[in-house]
Order: C-alpha cells, then sequence, then structure tokens
C-alpha cells in the first residue's frame, strides 16, 4: 500500500493517489497527506490502484470531507474499480462525493 499527494502547479488541488488496499494501514499515511501539505481549495483522491477499501477507509474519506469544508467541500474519488464502486454505492457516498 502507498500513499502519494502532489499539489497542481496554482496550489488549488491536491491529488492523493493510492495504491493497494485502502484500509486502516494507511491510516497515517492518508492523513499526513492532507494535513501536511495545508488547504487547497478542491482534492482529488485517485483511486486507480486500490481494488479494495473497508469501513476504516471510508471513514477516512469522511475525515478528508470535514477538513475540506464538510457539505461544501470539494472532493472526487476518480478511477476507482468496479469493486469499489460498487462498495461506495452501498454506502451511499456518491451523496457525499463527486465519484469518477
Amino acid at each position: 500500500m502507498s500513499v502519494t499527494c502532489e499539489r497542481s502547479l496554482d496550489g488549488q488541488q491536491l491529488t492523493i493517489r493510492i495504491r493497494g488496499r485502502f484500509d486502516f494501514s494507511a491510516h497515517q499515511s492518508f492523513r499526513s497527506a492532507y494535513e501536511d501539505v495545508g488547504t487547497a481549495r478542491s482534492y482529488v483522491v485517485d483511486l486507480q490502484g486500490t481494488h479494495y477499501l473497508d469501513s476504516s477507509a471510508l471513514g477516512m474519506l469522511l475525515l478528508l470531507r470535514d477538513h475540506a469544508g464538510g457539505e461544501r467541500a470539494d472532493v472526487r474519488l476518480i478511477n476507482c474499480s468496479p469493486d469499489v464502486l460498487k462498495i461506495l454505492a452501498i454506502s451511499n457516498f456518491s451523496k457525499l462525493f463527486r465519484i469518477g
């Protein structure tokens, strides 16, 4: 499992890439990815290399949403595998995040 982050050139967007299993073992590195770099206007979580996530990963995504501004947050989840999309759909995360 790895978590990396990258700011856009204008500093307005933070992209967090997660590879491997997204579970509790990613907690500290995921949280550091957005807390240690300051705030951004929008956040993108790239799940291209993620084929599994558990309830703790869902909780971590909610913590990111709160950090980003709660209901007015701009957080997108992109490159989701069919298995990940299924978990997000069951959890009604499409009501909380833009998923694409």
